[in-house]
């Protein structure tokens, strides 16, 4: 697995920047990585690809 550092992050389009709640997100061919983008020294999370898809499908039909 990459260490935190080697991965390219890309910050929640739904990020204002202005300090609120922001996620980042950085992708390999079979892990999403997650983690808070106040705090990037803390310890992030881990899924596969077809987990992350499951839950982005879910958040979208709860949010939508």
């Amino acid at each position: 697995m990459k260490a935190a550092t080697e991965l390219v992050w890309f910050k929640s389009t739904y990020s204002s920047g202005e300090g609120g709640d922001c996620v980042e997100v950085a992708t390999c061919p079979h892990t999403v990585h997650v983690r808070d983008s106040k705090d990037t020294n803390r310890p992030g999370l881990a899924a596969s690809s077809d987990a992350w898809a499951a839950f982005v499908g879910f958040a979208a039909h709860r949010i939508g």
